[in-house]
């Protein structure tokens, strides 16, 4: 199909294996929301950042801090074999992109578009609301929305959807002015 969702590499085969049981087992949700938890966890530490990404730690090290941690968090079952799988195959740094690309798999599967966006500042619930309505119009689907705040934007957002990119950000806009000031002189 042309809108298959692109899944590859070493990500895209975990995402997909997890994707698969969750779906035979009938766990999607919860596993999908375990893996936000797991996800807003490493945001909000820095510690298990590093110790998700950096190659220093051995299998063995990563795999006894992650059950530590998710048996805190109370993120258990398949959400949690899948991670501490992950880490015992030293996988662990993938573990944001095997994430992102089981919702692409989930998106599709609920048949809803997912939409990338990036904002300056947190939005409000009726932002968000407002947004979603309106890339629910454009796309005839549904919308799921994966909101990262990044401050170097300014102000403004970014969207990407599918193929599509939308940069409606300060930074952008005042590079165009930068750049046409100097095609002037």
């Amino acid at each position: 199909m042309a809108d298959e969702p692109i899944v590859s590499g070493v990500a895209g085969r975990y995402a997909t294996a997890l994707f698969e049981l969750a779906r035979d087992e009938k766990a999607l949700d919860a596993v999908a929301a375990d893996l936000a938890r797991f996800e807003a966890l490493v945001d909000g530490s820095a510690d298990l950042d590093r110790l998700v990404k950096n190659p220093v730690f051995t299998a063995d090290e990563q795999e006894r801090a992650l059950a530590a941690v998710l048996g805190q968090a109370g993120i258990g079952g398949l959400a949690a074999k899948f991670l501490l799988l992950v880490a015992k195959k030293r996988r662990l740094f993938a573990a944001r992109d095997m994430i992102k690309a089981f919702r692409t798999l989930l998106a599709r599967h609920r048949g809803e578009a997912r939409a990338e966006v990036t904002v300056a500042e947190p939005l409000s619930d009726r932002h968000l609301a407002a947004l979603k309505e309106m890339l629910a119009g454009a796309t005839k689907k549904e919308v799921a929305l994966d909101v990262k705040v990044d401050p170097k934007i300014l102000g403004g957002l970014v969207v990407k959807l599918g193929s599509r990119m939308v940069d409606a950000s300060l930074k952008t806009k005042l590079n165009s002015i930068k750049l046409a000031m100097k095609e002037a002189r």
